[in-house]
């Protein structure tokens, strides 16, 4: 490859990082705040985070470890200042959540978060589901809530 094709690669990457990095951050944001809404960001937590980051294309044209220190920075502010921190959560969460599309992607990529450990944890679905209220979507639409008796929802709680 000559020089000015190179040139050329480097700086269409170069576009396309600084397009999807609103993305990049939103995504960690929301990942951020599943994780540690038990107080605890697990390592199951943790490998899926890079599952994430190495399996979606538009996340892909990052460094992972940017995203990891996106996501721990986000982590560390929430304990640090749990309204500062969630509420900076929110607004790079808001700031790419401009469709019912992406919304929805983000809210499935909060479920897998959640998902990690093996155990539906009920503070996790709280916390999707208050995103969900955020971000205008019917829990529902993430397989939430969804025609359960109490007896069977408390039964997939333990």
């Amino acid at each position: 490859m000559g020089f000015l094709a190179t040139l050329k690669k480097n700086h269409q990457l170069q576009m396309e990082r600084n397009h999807n990095r609103p993305f990049l951050k939103g995504v960690m944001a929301a990942c951020a705040l599943i994780a540690i809404a038990d107080r605890e960001v697990s390592f199951g937590e943790r490998v899926r985070i890079d599952q994430i980051l190495e399996t979606l294309d538009v996340l892909k044209i990052f460094d992972p470890h940017e995203g990891v220190d996106l996501f721990n920075d986000i982590i560390d502010d929430i304990r640090e200042s749990p309204e500062k921190g969630r509420n900076r959560a929110y607004e790079a969460l808001k700031a790419v959540a401009v469709d019912d599309e992406t919304k929805k992607l983000i809210l499935r990529i909060c479920l897998a978060v959640s998902a990690a450990d093996g155990n539906n944890q009920i503070v996790d679905e709280i916390e999707i589901v208050s995103l969900c209220s955020r971000l205008g979507i019917d829990p529902k639409d993430c397989g939430l809530y969804v025609d359960k008796s109490k007896e069977e929802f408390l039964r997939g709680k333990r």
